[in-house]
């Protein structure tokens, strides 16, 4: 996106006869806020002088350390497309303070900020490029989301087939007029699920275009009477949706993970930070995958792994090396799904892949077949583990590894992995239907 001053944006706000400005941030479990103000008031907050109250937010502070303040990125100022054109709506994408001017540090933009800053401390620029999966389905005669759809579509199909088509291409048009640049959309394998990608960029900017990625979606959606989910696994027999992280850093404006006389075409800090990514990776489950739904993706049967592997030469493992070589050579990190927080998600990331750098982390020896058709016997022969099974083991080895604390901080930790802990005991005092559908006649 472009940079702009305080003066551009007031220049801007004025020409383009902007009435509304929306102060936006994210919690800390990956939800968009904001504060709306008037064109008036603008001056006001591009000087930083917006007070909110941080004890309303979840995962924020207490009632007794509640007033913070919004810090907007002026790089991040963009109108939205669906809003009228007489009257219209911008945004600011925002970075949370306390009162004494210091940077809150629970605030996740402000996490991600601090683990992109010490890659940049090593030399490293810190490049993703995002693929996102979401479901289109019908609301009720209330405006509330289903789960229904009735389309019967599946890999690259297009209309009449792919009902959703319509709607997908105007999200694309949409994020194009907000600087967006789109490289593909399609019809995914389940009905009525779909995929945008965009560009390859920076961290920071990757994790701002993942939360408006979702706002103009859902919005798009509506405009189309669908609902947009981002849900990981929506329903059950058909795949789930994932959010696959392409990752690779650069020094010098050169890709440091290529290289041509290696038998995968990937450097030594290529493997190292692969290493990391593969010693870390089931404490990073918490917060890739983040909600009890998370885990009905990641079973055996689906596209979703299961298995802490890696392969230059096979689509289906945790971590794959795509083939694209030079330039475009990455690691693809196949696990995370649409819900978790991009800022949080991105962090630990990164934050484990220097810290394989550093400790020079060889990863395990690479399995070039689909791990999901490997016996009971062969798993353990090769030594092979699982990612978590379900929130509450993700929870255990979050809270086990130390490098969580020194990404997030001692008291990010707690709130994350107490609210964790809470919704997965909400979960289990449930009574399903499934459960319903098997004791209710029987016992």
């Amino acid at each position: 996106m472009s940079k702009y001053t305080k003066k551009d944006i007031l220049e801007m706000v004025e020409e383009e006869d902007v009435e509304f400005i929306r102060l936006q941030f994210t919690d800390l479990f990956g939800s968009m806020k904001n504060l709306a103000i008037t064109s008036g008031h603008l001056k006001k907050a591009l000087e930083n002088k917006v007070m909110f109250d941080g004890s309303s937010i979840e995962g924020f502070v207490r009632v007794d350390e509640s007033d913070m303040y919004l810090y907007p990125d002026y790089s991040t100022f963009t109108m939205f497309p669906w809003r009228p054109q007489h009257g219209k709506v911008a945004r600011l994408i925002c970075d949370v303070y306390r009162p004494d001017g210091t940077c809150y540090e629970g605030d996740p933009r402000y996490i991600l900020k601090k683990v992109v800053s010490e890659a940049a401390g090593m030399g490293y620029v810190f490049q993703v490029g995002p693929e996102c999966e979401f479901f289109l389905y019908h609301m009720d005669d209330n405006g509330m989301p289903t789960n229904i759809t009735h389309e019967q579509a599946g890999y690259f199909d297009m209309g009449p087939l792919d009902f959703g088509e319509n709607a997908r291409r105007d999200m694309v048009l949409t994020l194009e007029d907000m600087g967006f640049e789109v490289e593909a959309s399609h019809h995914e394998n389940a009905p009525a699920q779909h995929e945008i990608d965009f560009h390859y960029d920076d961290a920071l900017t990757a994790a701002d275009n993942m939360m408006t990625f979702k706002l103009a979606v859902k919005t798009i959606a509506k405009r189309h009477g669908l609902h947009a989910t981002f849900m990981p696994k929506p329903k059950r027999g058909i795949d789930g949706s994932g959010l696959h992280i392409n990752m690779s850093l650069s020094k010098d404006g050169v890709n440091i993970f290529q290289d041509t006389h290696d038998s995968n075409g990937l450097s030594q800090e290529a493997y190292y930070f692969l290493g990391g990514i593969m010693k870390h990776i089931k404490a990073m489950t918490l917060i890739l995958n983040p909600l009890v739904n998370s885990y009905k993706r990641l079973v055996p049967g689906y596209e979703a792994p299961v298995y802490i592997v890696w392969s230059a030469k096979n689509r289906t493992p945790l971590v794959r090396i795509p083939a694209t070589r030079g330039e475009d050579t990455r690691i693809e990190l196949r696990s995370p799904d649409p819900a978790c927080n991009p800022y949080l998600a991105l962090a630990v990331c990164l934050a484990a892949g220097l810290e394989g750098i550093r400790q020079k982390t060889e990863p395990p020896k690479s399995i070039d077949r689909d791990a999901n058709r490997l016996t009971p016997e062969e798993l353990k022969d090769l030594q092979i583990e699982s990612l978590p099974r379900n929130l509450k083991e993700a929870v255990e080895a979050f809270e086990k590894d130390p490098l969580m604390k020194e990404v997030l901080g001692e008291e990010v930790c707690q709130k994350y992995a107490f609210g964790k802990r809470r919704e997965w005991e909400e979960y289990n005092a449930q009574v399903s239907q499934w459960e319903l559908d098997n004791y209710l006649l029987k016992i």
